[in-house]
């Protein structure tokens, strides 16, 4: 279990490196919840994935120029559902030519599908990414 949400969080983290929205579309279910530092909301994946590259370019224009996977634990909930614990590390680079690594944590409520797949039904970051970065919360 914990080879194949490894396996899934590395095919999300290529996906937010490219920022291929049709990559990252196929990891979330068709309605999801989202948590973070301002609460949690009900998001629908057709609206985020009109904002993810919104949300990329603010988070280049602070510096972010990479997100690697460090960590990862799963256990089973049921026979249906996942909890992830993900370890990110986040590359900032500033344009003194100064670069910094900082450590993100989020834990995803993941589904199995019939078919093997998985998807993310619950995603929580554990901070915010904008102030973590380095910047003002405003997205």
């Amino acid at each position: 279990m914990e080879q194949l949400v490894q396996s899934f969080l590395k095919r999300y983290e290529k996906a937010n490196a490219y920022l291929d929205v049709e990559a990252i579309g196929k990891l979330y279910a068709d309605t999801f919840m989202f948590g973070g530092s301002k609460g949690v909301q009900v998001v629908r994946k057709e609206d985020f994935l009109k904002i993810v590259p919104k949300m990329k370019a603010h988070f280049a224009s602070l510096g972010l120029s990479e997100t690697q996977l460090q960590a990862v634990e799963a256990s089973a909930i049921d026979a249906k559902y996942l909890l992830a614990k993900a370890a990110w590390k986040m590359t900032v680079r500033h344009l003194a030519g100064d670069r910094r690594q900082v450590d993100a944590f989020s834990t995803y409520i993941l589904e199995r599908k019939q078919e093997g797949t998985l998807s993310i039904v619950f995603h929580i970051d554990h901070q915010d990414l904008t102030t973590l970065v380095g910047g003002q919360s405003d997205i």
